[in-house]
């Protein structure tokens, strides 16, 4: 098995390869029991975890970082902003500190491209995080990148970037930034490889970052994984996630089982040919995130995201 490689960002910080999703669903008790195994793959090993506004779990991974006795230095925390705050990033980011209890965030992304309203213009969100009452023309995400641009300079955040940004998006938002990038964390998995987001990510220095790395049971039962898992003596899992790192892409699976934890942080050593096996598994087919009977995903078109 091989150890998880730090991936150096543009910003000069190093990232865990492989890092902990901290999505907790949208029961609350759940999300303020989420800190338990969050502890638990700290004491694993997991240097990386990556949370967001929306999550609500921002509190959780604090209370995580401050019972495991880990220095704060030796973790790299990501949050994202939320949709239905790109019109007031600067009282964003102070509320994922306030809830947190940390001094800084290591990366901070912009969660959507696009902006929505929940009820009221609430600040708060609803349990399901998709229940928006509208898509908002303004403000743009060139507008939004802008402000993040201040909260990095003002060092509450070490490195800021994007997710669920597309070649098309990205390319509108280098127009105006004056930041390139880090990250952009993407649906990316063995049926979407996203073979031309990739390189077009390491041709302008950008990380990309793999959520649902693993496709969940659909891609895990896959008989080409199953096979090459066999051949290696690993886990379907344990195979996916370093086919990311093979790729140069970090991944950020969620498990809330220390023994899959653990298991999550030892990789196989793939041959060549495997990863190619894997590659040509690519459906461009979406699991997480796809567009709905009315042809959007979240309130845009599959043209508007460039996908």
């Amino acid at each position: 098995m091989s150890p998880i490689p730090n991936l150096k960002l543009n910003s000069g910080s190093l990232m865990p390869a492989i890092g902990l999703g901290i999505s907790a669903g949208t029961l609350q008790e759940a999300r303020d029991k989420a800190h338990v195994w969050i502890e638990s793959a700290l004491k694993s090993g997991y240097r990386h975890l990556d949370t967001a506004w929306l999550y609500q779990t921002e509190r959780a991974v604090g209370e995580a970082i401050r019972a495991s006795g880990i220095p704060r230095s030796e973790i790299f925390v990501t949050t994202k902003l939320a949709w239905h705050h790109h019109a007031c990033v600067e009282k964003a980011i102070q509320d994922s500190l306030t809830k947190s209890g940390l001094d800084y965030f290591d990366l901070y992304l912009m969660h959507f491209p696009q902006a929505a309203a929940y009820k009221d213009n609430s600040f708060e969100t609803p349990l399901d995080p998709r229940g928006f009452e509208t898509i908002l023309e303004n403000p743009t995400f060139n507008e939004v990148w802008a402000d993040m641009e201040k909260v990095l300079a003002s060092g509450r955040v070490k490195a800021i970037g994007v997710s669920n940004f597309s070649i098309k998006t990205i390319q509108q938002l280098l127009k105006t930034a004056n930041v390139v990038p880090a990250v952009n964390q993407v649906e990316l998995h063995p049926y979407l490889i996203q073979e031309e987001l990739v390189e077009y990510a390491k041709e302008k220095g950008i990380v990309i970052t793999a959520y649902s790395p693993t496709g969940k049971a659909k891609i895990l039962a896959d008989p080409v994984i199953l096979e090459i898992a066999a051949h290696h003596d690993a886990t379907t899992a344990q195979v996916i996630l370093a086919w990311h790192v093979a790729r140069g892409v970090a991944a950020v699976p969620k498990s809330t089982n220390a023994e899959r934890q653990m298991e999550n942080l030892q990789l196989a050593e793939l041959r060549p040919e495997d990863i190619q096996r894997i590659n040509d598994l690519d459906r461009n087919e979406r699991i997480s995130n796809k567009a709905g009977l009315d042809g959007k995903m979240l309130g845009w078109t599959y043209e508007q995201l460039g996908w």
